[in-house]
C-alpha cells in the first residue's frame, strides 16, 4: 500500500479560513432518499464556503495505518451489501488531488502516512458528497484511520491537518457520534422508535465537550459505560476526534444537524469555525 511521494506546497491560498465538518452520515439510504437527514446535508452547502477541495475522513476506511488516497480518479467504492439496485448505480465523479495528497503526508510525517492507490470514496464519503457537493466539482481525497492508534493520537494528527484550512481545504469527518448497529437494526426491525437512554446521554456529552473544546474528555469518552454501548467499536467515533483535532478553542461550534434514526443512531453533525 505504501509508496513515496516528494513534498509539495498548495498554490492556492484563499484569505479566508476554512471552517471544520463532521456529518453523522448514518444509512447509506440517505444517499438516494429525500429524507431530514438528506435535507440536512444539502442544507450544509449553504453553511460552508465552497473549498479547494475536500479531504475527508470516512469511518469505513478503517485500517492498520494512515494512508491517503492517491488516484487521480478516485473510483466510487459501494462498500456494503443487501442494499437497493439504485443504490449501487450512484457514481461520484470527483477528482482526485494528488497535490494535497502529498500535502496531507508532509502534514502527518512520511513516518506515520504514506499515499495508497488501493481505495476510493467510500460510502461515508460520497453519501454526504452526492448532497453538498452534488456537481462532483471539487477534488475530493480520503484520509484512512488507523485502527491501531488510541484517540490522542487521532486527535494529534487532526491537529497536524489545521493548516490546511488556511489553504482552501474542508477537513470533512464523517462517522455518527452514536453507533450501534445491532441495536439500531434490532429496533428497527420491532418498529421501535424509542432513543434509550444510553444514547441520548452519550450524544449529550459529546456535544457538551465539543462545545466546550475538551478534548480530553472526547478522547477519553469511549472508556464511559454509555460510551461502550454507543460504540462497540469505534470506527464511528473517531472521525470526530480528527475535526476536533483540527479545530481550536477560537472556533464556533455549530450542530446544524440533530436527532437520532432508527432509535439510537445519532445523527448529528457538527461545523467548528
Amino acid at each position: 500500500m505504501k509508496g513515496s511521494m516528494p513534498m509539495s506546497t498548495p498554490s492556492h491560498q484563499p484569505t479566508a479560513r476554512m471552517p471544520v465538518l463532521f456529518v453523522g452520515h448514518g444509512n447509506p439510504m440517505n444517499a438516494i432518499e429525500d429524507n431530514a437527514w438528506s435535507r440536512g446535508f444539502r442544507a450544509l452547502a449553504s453553511a460552508v464556503p465552497r473549498p479547494r477541495a475536500i479531504l475527508s475522513i470516512s469511518a469505513h476506511w478503517y485500517v492498520a495505518g494512515t494512508y491517503t488516497t492517491a488516484n487521480d480518479r478516485p473510483e466510487t467504492l459501494h462498500d456494503f451489501g443487501g442494499f437497493p439496485e439504485a443504490l449501487y448505480r450512484v457514481r461520484y465523479p470527483a477528482p482526485g488531488d494528488v497535490a494535497l495528497a502529498r500535502r496531507v503526508v508532509g502534514l502527518v510525517g512520511e513516518r506515520r502516512a504514506a499515499p495508497s492507490l488501493e481505495w476510493g470514496l467510500d460510502h461515508g464519503t460520497w453519501s454526504v458528497l452526492v448532497h453538498l457537493r452534488p456537481e462532483a466539482d471539487v477534488p475530493v481525497v480520503q484520509l484512512s484511520l488507523d485502527g491501531r492508534l488510541p484517540p490522542a493520537e487521532h486527535l494529534a494528527i487532526g491537529r497536524a491537518l489545521a493548516p490546511l484550512r488556511d489553504e482552501g481545504v474542508l477537513v470533512m469527518a464523517s462517522g455518527n457520534v452514536v453507533h450501534n448497529l445491532r441495536h439500531a437494526f434490532s429496533a428497527w426491525y420491532r418498529g421501535d422508535t424509542a432513543t434509550p437512554e444510553w444514547a441520548r446521554a452519550f450524544d449529550a456529552a459529546v456535544a457538551d465537550a465539543v462545545s466546550r473544546h475538551d478534548t480530553a474528555t472526547l478522547a477519553g469518552l469511549l472508556e464511559s459505560d454509555d460510551g461502550r454501548e454507543a460504540h462497540p467499536t469505534p470506527d464511528h467515533y473517531l472521525p470526530l476526534l480528527y475535526a476536533v483535532g483540527a479545530s481550536g478553542p477560537e472556533d464556533r461550534v455549530r450542530f446544524p444537524i440533530v436527532g437520532f434514526d432508527m432509535a439510537s443512531l445519532s445523527m448529528r453533525s457538527v461545523i467548528l469555525g
